[in-house]
């Protein structure tokens, strides 16, 4: 017997949603604990088993810098970043070759196919998805300071073009493509690239609805330091504000480009949502409450669209 008058209410609720975002593509990039912890990289896969299921197209992207910078620790590597970027000599690289697109991204897979999605591995080198030229020096400005300073990331790419044939051939098939954060070069180099870059660059490319972020905090914060100071909605002018202000921390500030890049080219909205808490991002697509921050090109309600979901 029911036990209240509408037992089957959240269903009915979340069915609107499912049928909005069927066929629609969602880039959903993982890091930090979110992909480390096995536990909750666990959950997250059944999270996105769930949007494959209802028939939502999730592409993966996966970075892997807490492992990076264990294994630079181990091979008594320097571990440098300027900018929430990581500046990436030779040894390194191959450190990165070693994490992003070996034990890590096997795991990640092996997690996938126990929540009952088909996934198959990729690198940004595979068939040329992401064919890319070495960044050269430049100049950047740390938070709080007033003077930049030149920077040489050494053999990291920078992302010139997407070619998402691959992408597509197995998406075609049903599979679920998972993508490694490495890029390649027209003479067969091969490059540390920024995930979040990565999956700014893949949305864009593959016309998604929605970028996901999954992160160790709530979402978007006015105060990095305090959780409750969560933002849920957005714009482009809210993100620029933040990040004159100095509000936006280490790893943020790539991802302030990312949001930025794929708002400007085409992506519906990007979503930054926690990675710890758990459904969050079942919470996020099919509730209009969400749980995180939806970043949108202007304020949506000079459209007339829903704030969030």
């Amino acid at each position: 017997m029911p036990l209240s008058p509408d037992p089957y209410a959240a269903l009915r609720h979340a069915a609107r949603y499912v049928r909005q975002f069927r066929r629609k593509t969602f880039v959903v990039k993982l890091g930090g604990p979110v992909l480390s912890d096995p536990r909750t990289r666990r959950a997250v896969c059944e999270q996105i088993a769930l949007l494959w299921t209802f028939a939502i197209r999730p592409v993966v992207v996966h970075g892997g810098g807490p492992e990076l910078d264990s294994l630079c620790d181990a091979l008594h590597l320097p571990v440098e970043k300027v900018a929430g970027r990581r500046v990436t000599s030779a040894p390194v690289l191959d450190a990165a070759k070693m994490v992003l697109a070996g034990k890590l991204h096997t795991d990640l897979l092996a997690d996938l196919q126990a929540a009952g999605v088909p996934a198959v591995g990729l690198s940004g080198v595979d068939a040329g998805l992401l064919k890319a030229r070495k960044r050269p020096p430049v100049l950047v400005t740390e938070p709080g300071s007033t003077e930049g300073r030149v920077v040489d990331y050494g053999l990291v790419g920078d992302i010139e073009s997407v070619d998402t044939r691959v992408v597509e051939h197995l998406r075609q098939a049903d599979y679920v493509p998972v993508v490694a954060p490495l890029s390649g070069g027209p003479d067969g180099a091969v490059y540390n690239t920024n995930a979040d870059t990565v999956a700014a660059s893949l949305a864009v490319a593959l016309n998604a609805e929605k970028l996901f972020f999954l992160v160790q905090v709530p979402g978007l914060l006015k105060d990095h330091t305090d959780p409750s100071s969560l933002i849920t909605l957005a714009t482009l002018a809210d993100l620029a504000s933040l990040e004159v202000e100095g509000r936006l921390a280490g790893g943020m500030r790539p991802k302030a480009h990312a949001i930025r890049h794929a708002l400007v080219g085409g992506v519906g909205s990007v979503h930054l949502v926690s990675g710890m808490q758990s459904d969050a991002l079942l919470e996020e697509v099919f509730t209009n409450e969400g749980s995180g921050t939806m970043v949108v090109r202007e304020h949506p309600q000079k459209h007339g669209e829903a704030a969030q979901g």
